[in-house]
């Protein structure tokens, strides 16, 4: 038996790469998760049981809640899934279209029924013709990434909490509206990217290989360089290390896709929000993706690139930011016989190769470009004795004049 104590990037996701180095045959994660599916390990959950107050708890449901009809969908952080059973019972006969979810976790065993839904690792069925948009949303936690991603995802129904911790019941205030906007201006920003990097924040969710190989040939199609980079834990001084890329997106769990890039030196995007900038037969129908696996082919949200169109038919598309011209179609597939780079070569006067590329266009538009040799204007100087000695006393230095 070994213990992992510490995670590649987020202490929610299954460390599965770290088990892999200990030859692990399973794996028991302690503590709270996103739920993840991993791609080769079981994976055994133990959340933990921290206190509830169910009486207060649904004391304040009952406030939020007067009309006993109310179509309510109950959500709970992992840590208070214990007592939810208990709760139920309390508020089941007065409540009989409130809906409890269940945690669930891997694939699932089959097709979904009509009218259920999973996904962040939860289950229920919603019953009726509206479908979930008739139904509010009542989340046991505190507030965190969990909430706001609950929040963006069905971002349709109204939301209230309750905070343990606090004893207190709340409607969120979360102006959703405001934080779908800021994420469409990011979409914006990724359609004048020309340099995107790929940041890899998980190792272990399973479909993450794939979801790397869509997001390159999305970027290729759309004209884009591409680089991927795995720097762990990102923060705004390992990012500021990479100034010729434009915007990044971030590969990770459902949880940890939004991360708030207002101190990055450049923005941090969905798979989603990228697909959305960069597919053009996938449009904006109100309905916010966090989970990277919703795009895979076979998943409820794929959308296949369309056909390429030569640049001479494609319709002009100007930047809502810059307002300069940028092209919005997609090429074609690189030919076989070229190289994975799809470096161009062309000829000039001095019979020279010269390779067209957005990091050294980068390069050349910048105002200190390193150290430079500067050949033929530093004069050359012979090599002459240096001092000798230690740090703390030179040969030399007790004969040195003031």
């Amino acid at each position: 038996m070994f213990v992992l104590g510490d995670t590649t990037y987020g202490s929610c996701c299954v460390d599965e790469v770290a088990a892999e180095h200990v030859g692990a045959e399973a794996v028991l994660h302690y503590g709270p998760a996103c739920l993840s599916p991993c791609r080769k390990l079981p994976v055994l959950h133990i959340f933990g049981q921290q206190p509830l107050d169910v009486g207060r708890c649904a004391e304040a449901f009952r406030e939020l809640y007067p009309e006993q009809q109310s179509r309510v969908v109950v959500l709970s952080d992992v840590v208070y899934a214990h007592a939810m059973g208990e709760l139920e019972q309390q508020l089941r006969p007065e409540y009989p279209n409130i809906i409890f979810s269940r945690l669930v976790w891997g694939d699932p065993p089959g097709p979904p029924v009509p009218g259920e839904e999973q996904k962040f690792g939860r289950q229920f069925l919603v019953e009726g013709a509206g479908g979930l948009q008739d139904y509010a949303m009542f989340y046991v936690g505190a507030e965190g990434l969990a909430l706001t991603s609950f929040m963006l995802t069905w971002n349709r129904c109204p939301f209230s909490s309750f905070n343990p911790s606090t004893g207190c019941g709340r409607r969120e205030t979360l102006n959703v509206n405001r934080a779908l906007m800021r994420r469409l201006y990011l979409v914006e920003r990724a359609r004048d990217a020309s340099v995107v990097g790929i940041l890899v924040g998980t190792l272990g969710v399973a479909g993450y290989l794939t979801v790397l190989q869509h997001l390159r040939e999305l970027l290729a199609r759309a004209g884009k360089r591409s680089y991927t980079l795995a720097v762990g834990k990102p923060n705004p001084a390992k990012l500021a290390n990479f100034p010729e890329v434009d915007i990044f997106v971030l590969v990770a769990c459902a949880q940890n896709s939004l991360l708030d890039s207002s101190d990055f030196y450049r923005p941090v995007v969905t798979p989603y929000e990228l697909d959305l900038a960069c597919n053009p037969a996938r449009e904006w129908t109100g309905n916010y993706l966090t989970d990277f696996r919703d795009l895979l082919p076979g998943a409820c949200a794929h959308v296949e690139l369309p056909p390429a169109v030569p640049a001479e038919e494609a319709v002009p598309d100007v930047s809502l930011i810059s307002g300069k011209m940028r092209a919005a179609h997609l090429c074609g597939p690189p030919p076989p016989q070229l190289p994975p780079n799809t470096a161009l070569a062309c000829r000039d006067q001095t019979r020279a190769l010269a390779e067209i590329s957005p990091a050294a266009s980068f390069l050349e538009s910048r105002s200190w470009r390193g150290l430079e040799q500067q050949l033929g204007q530093t004069p050359v100087s012979k090599a002459v004795q240096g001092r000798r000695g230690i740090a703390i006393a030179y040969e030399d230095e007790g004969c040195e004049q003031p």
